[in-house]
């Protein structure tokens, strides 16, 4: 590849220049390219400015986990039984056990259970217990974000659903028909350990209180309309959990007791085992839909598995030390491991050098969602002659991209574009729709895809 020197070097630089004025962004914008096989940097801005990199993080959290874990690593869910099974009925307790599988689902649940009975158990004669130790405990994963938000749930060993319920209302009389239920594909049995209930205001949209082991949501009638549905978040999961499980192994006719959890675990017989997809596919879902869930789960494991990240943000911390020494980065300043969290840190040049050392070698770029080139306008374009796949993040004035491109002439390039305007995240922090929000991450994006479009023909022309 012919790199360009002197005054072409100039221009090129002038006009990525050009861009970001012409984006009008208020805050930051930061940037890093470099050739994949060389990782010589070809333009820069900002490359040593630490900035949030918001989902983004995402990549670093898989390199992580690949890493500690390997690509084969499943996370497993068991029904354990502390006593043999005399007449269909465990002689002691029932234990639910959770693994950290971020991805167990409702339909997972309901196997077990069917499983479980297959096996001939009727009944225990103990208690039936949840265990939800494997990973810590943590209320939400960031504290500026709404209350009813369903990407900020809690975290804990034993998850369900992506630690969500789903709330559906329906217009019944000159009143509401309300339900709180854990939906899954095929089954949709009720959740007896959240209940809503309408309030006639305006505003606030959701409030949220946990009395009596029960989650309680109410829900402005102004904002309901005819009917909908829309997922909350769970912050007690094991009980969730717990409680969806109690219900589809009645149904199997397995009756248990309420549940009650437990945080040491006992030892007994393993009678069945749900385990989820390998940590590459696992992993493939997460960047394509960006799940926050997913991420903590498999950040926090690889921790454990160091022995380090007795808390979400001690596990964060050895995140960013790993990095540190494997790629020789200093900025990486984590607390988290899905980017939601704004004080979550690193440079351009930090996340380039990690996607270049790291990224390539472990086959990050197949885990990747291809990037579509959005136009002047902000709407995705029809065409584009060259192949991008990247992981996106947007938080509230905050938009970045970082992944890797193939030029037209075939050349290899590694990239990082963050932008950020922290002071007026600050300023609006808490407001569902803060003004000027969707305009400036508007604008971001397009100013992202210029910028490619800009490499593309100066670097692989």
């Amino acid at each position: 590849m012919a790199l360009p020197s002197g005054l072409r070097a100039q221009t090129a630089m002038a006009s990525s220049a050009a861009l970001i004025r012409g984006a009008g962004l208020s805050g930051d914008v930061a940037f890093v390219l470099a050739d994949l096989r060389t990782g010589q940097v070809l333009e820069s801005r900002g490359a040593n400015k630490a900035m949030p990199p918001a989902s983004a993080l995402k990549t670093i959290t898989s390199l992580y986990a690949l890493e500690t874990l390997g690509s084969q690593f499943r996370f497993g869910t068991h029904v354990i039984a502390t006593g043999p099974i005399v007449g269909g009925i465990i002689q002691g307790d029932l234990i639910l056990a959770g693994g950290g599988d971020p991805t167990l689902s409702t339909d997972d649940l309901a196997a077990m259970a069917q499983q479980l009975a297959a096996k001939g158990v009727r009944g225990v004669s103990g208690r039936y217990l949840t265990w939800s130790g494997a990973l810590p405990y943590t209320r939400e994963i960031a504290d500026d974000q709404p209350i009813y938000a369903g990407y900020n749930p809690a975290l804990s060993g034993l998850m369900l659903n992506y630690n969500r319920v789903h709330f559906q209302w329906k217009r019944a009389g000159n009143g509401w028909a309300l339900s709180m239920d854990a939906r899954g594909k095929t089954a949709q049995p009720p959740a007896y350990t959240a209940k809503a209930a309408i309030v006639d205001r305006a505003k606030p949209l959701f409030t949220y209180s946990d009395r009596g082991g029960i989650e309680q949501w109410t829900v402005a009638s102004k904002a309901l309309g005819r009917g909908g549905s829309r997922w909350l978040p769970v912050r007690d999961p094991a009980a969730y959990t717990g409680d969806v499980f109690q219900t589809l192994a009645r149904a199997q006719g397995v009756p248990l007791p309420q549940p009650q959890s437990i945080s040491l675990m006992p030892g007994g017989d393993v009678l069945v085992t749900q385990a989820s997809d390998a940590l590459s596919p696992l992993l493939r879902a997460m960047m394509k839909y960006s799940t926050n869930l997913t991420a903590e789960a498999v950040g926090l494991t690889a921790s454990a598995r160091q022995g380090a990240g007795g808390s979400l943000a001690a596990s964060g911390k050895a995140m960013a030390n790993w990095l540190s020494a494997r790629t020789g980065t200093r900025s990486a300043r984590f607390t988290d491991h899905s980017g939601l969290r704004a004080d979550a840190k690193i440079a351009p040049g930090d996340m380039v050098t990690a996607l270049r050392v790291l990224g390539a070698p472990m086959g990050l770029r197949v885990l990747m969602k291809p990037f579509k080139l959005r136009d002047a306008s902000g709407k995705p374009m029809k065409t584009q002659p060259f192949a991008v796949d990247a992981k996106t993040g947007t938080l509230d004035f905050v938009s970045t991209l970082a992944g890797y491109m193939t030029a037209p002439d075939g050349t290899e390039l590694v990239f990082a574009i963050f932008t950020a305007d922290l002071a007026q995240r600050r300023r609006t922090l808490g407001q569902e729709r803060p003004p000027g929000q969707r305009d400036w991450v508007r604008r971001s994006k397009i100013l992202q895809s210029q910028l490619l479009q800009r490499w593309a023909a100066v670097y692989g022309a």
